[in-house]
């Protein structure tokens, strides 16, 4: 399968699950709004997302894959499965315990994280009860995390990209049909992510099973494999706890700010994580199996080679993005979220947050493809260094710019820091030979700037000229942002293809061809 049909699939399913996402969404503003229930939610929610990602998506897939990968190349199927289901139990030990801890100690984590919700005793609790009813999901969606690391090295993405559409039903089900049952709405999505989190685990089992392999529950074991996953973990560990970090601190501080601050930040990187998700994710879960083999394979050139066509593919469609969100972010708000408790001047906050988070958004994606080169080839230390670096950069620059900004410059910070980090990434690949920028790579990156600068000026022409359309109804808006889309798109792809950027038939046959 080539790096372009892989990747395709990925980001097709996740399209699927970020539209659901923004539904999802849409009704959590309208029925949540952006106030203290709403913060507390999404305080709750950020502490099981801090574990998933430290071990699960950061530490624990970064060591996983390599390893599964190069065992399955260099041992066969069955030496790859056992060592799949030692890791699979070991996980389960882990996380039984740490789940256990978190539900007895939230209330001191509430503290350390929302330190700005124990002046109100209501809020306070109202996070902590919200905390122990999500956490349980941490257990689920890290054995889904493994899951899913089996299936892509097999090169089977479909079904883990499929996955995250579960969450979004649950809870797009929860908002609709039992909003009004609990206490607030809020309680319902709490206990929906849960849920999702147990049927996204047995989603995954079942489809492991069906390519041949059946993970069983056995007695963990320090073997040598198991052993070389935990010596690459233990700073793949750090390095993504570094990150975790950085965004709890965020959050920490935006604590402090103006009641919905947090929500402003939080409806404003879920617009910005579409692009992210739908390709940078997409890419960094493609290219880590894709480049641990060709590793093991000897193949040097082919990997740098991967990496070149991941950068034209990602920012093809990042840069675009990127631009539209800087902008028209009021007008893209506006229509998706702006209606019964979320008000025009939530609009304007979260408007202004998105611009922020856009600065950074071509950095966010290129740190996805640069990252597996460290981790492919089993360097999880170096990533670690880098981030500290970002960590330091960007707690500095939170505290000088929220005095002048407040939530925005919580997000400009984040998204400089960001650039910073993808930077050091791609130099140190590039010093040490492990990757080159080639001259076809560096010639349609300027040539996707040149036709985003077009199109940025061709949207911003239209959004005057109807900017009436926005005041009316909601019929109305949406074809007034359908208007801005089709205009954005269209002369995007226009001066694409008419500099050479991208010919129609690359695209045709970048989804076309042998495994790579």
């Amino acid at each position: 399968m080539s790096l372009g049909k892989a990747v395709a699939i990925f980001s097709s399913f996740t399209f699927i699950s970020r539209i659901l996402g923004f539904v999802r969404d849409i009704l959590s503003a309208s029925i949540l709004g952006a106030g203290f229930v709403a913060d507390c939610f999404f305080v709750a929610l950020k502490l099981p997302n801090f574990f998933r990602r430290l071990f699960a998506e950061g530490a624990f897939s970064a060591s996983f894959v390599p390893v599964f990968t190069a065992t399955l190349t260099e041992g066969g199927r069955e030496e790859a499965l056992s060592f799949a289901e030692t890791a699979f139990s070991s996980l389960i030990v882990v996380l039984l315990i740490l789940v256990a801890v978190m539900e007895i100690f939230a209330p001191g984590v509430i503290y350390i994280l929302a330190a700005g919700f124990s002046d109100d005793e209501v809020k306070f609790q109202l996070a902590v009860l919200l905390t122990r009813i999500t956490f349980p999901f941490l257990l689920f969606i890290s054995l889904v995390s493994l899951l899913g690391g089996v299936l892509n090295s097999l090169g089977k993405f479909s079904e883990t990209a499929a996955t995250p559409i579960i969450l979004n039903l649950c809870m797009i089900s929860a908002l609709i049909f039992f909003s009004d049952r609990f206490e607030t709405p809020a309680h319902a999505l709490a206990l929906a992510v849960s849920i999702a989190g147990l049927i996204q685990l047995i989603w995954l089992y079942t489809a492991c099973r069906r390519v041949g392999y059946r993970i069983r529950i056995v007695m963990p074991r320090l073997t040598p494999k198991v052993k070389e996953m935990l010596i690459i973990m233990m700073p793949a560990a750090l390095g993504a706890g570094v990150i975790q970090v950085n965004l709890m601190l965020d959050m920490i501080i935006a604590s402090h700010l103006p009641d919905g601050s947090i929500s402003f930040l939080f409806y404003a990187d879920r617009l910005n994580q579409l692009p992210i998700g739908v390709i940078g994710v997409a890419l960094g879960t493609v290219l880590l199996p894709l480049l641990a083999r060709n590793i093991a394979e000897g193949d040097n050139a082919k990997v740098s080679y991967n990496q070149n066509r991941a950068i034209e593919f990602g920012l093809f469609l990042t840069i675009p993005a990127a631009v539209a969100f800087m902008v028209v972010p009021f007008q893209l708000i506006h229509v998706l979220f702006e209606r019964g408790a979320f008000t025009q001047e939530d609009s304007w906050q979260t408007a202004y947050a998105l611009m922020a988070y856009a600065a950074g958004l071509p950095a966010y994606v290129l740190a996805k493809i640069f990252s597996p080169g460290y981790f492919a080839r089993k360097d999880t230390k170096t990533p670690v260094k880098f981030a500290m670096v970002a960590l330091v950069v960007n707690m500095t620059l939170n505290l000088i710019l929220m005095q002048y900004f407040a939530h925005v410059g919580l997000a400009m910070a984040t998204a400089i820091s960001a650039w910073l980090n993808a930077a050091m990434l791609a130099g140190g690949l590039v010093r040490r030979g492990h990757f080159s920028f080639d001259g076809q790579t560096v010639v349609r990156l300027a040539k996707y700037l040149l036709a985003s600068v077009v199109m940025g000026a061709v949207v911003w022409g239209l959004s005057g000229q109807i900017s009436g359309m926005f005041t009316g109804h909601l019929g109305t808006k949406t074809l007034g942002l359908v208007i801005l889309v089709v205009g954005g798109v269209g002369s995007y792809l226009v001066v694409t293809f008419l500099s050479g950027a991208v010919k129609p038939q690359e695209l045709k046959a970048m989804f076309k061809g042998k495994r790579s």
